[in-house]
């Protein structure tokens, strides 16, 4: 069993890996923390590989902005990703899925407004 410093929830979306600003994957987020997540993808990016990622929230027109991540592991079950840095609007929106997503799962995480934990 991994254990992780931030819990992962299961929440499926559309996503798009863009790679040294130009290549554009189409990808599908399968879960989701508020520091990284695990995406299958058609492409196989190495492990270290920087990219930035679009995260397209249901209902939303305008995605989390991601933009800069770093791929951890890549095999079988799609890739890890650690997101690195965003804006902070764009981490308020995500803090607000992954609270949502934990309560939904029965862990009721509660963030502080403006705070993130620390990796």
């Amino acid at each position: 069993m991994v254990v992780r410093k931030f819990p992962r929830f299961p929440f499926t979306m559309p996503s798009t890996l863009v790679q040294r600003d130009k290549l554009r994957y189409k990808a599908s987020v399968k879960d989701l923390s508020v520091k990284g997540c695990r995406l299958e993808s058609t492409i196989r990016p190495f492990t270290g590989m920087m990219v930035e990622l679009l995260l397209e929230l249901p209902g939303e027109a305008t995605p989390i902005h991601i933009s800069n991540a770093t791929v951890r592991w890549s095999g079988s079950q799609g890739l890890g990703v650690e997101f690195l840095t965003m804006a902070p609007a764009d981490e308020e929106r995500l803090k607000r899925v992954v609270e949502q997503l934990s309560v939904q799962a029965g862990q009721a995480l509660v963030f502080p407004k403006g705070e993130l934990p620390k990796a």
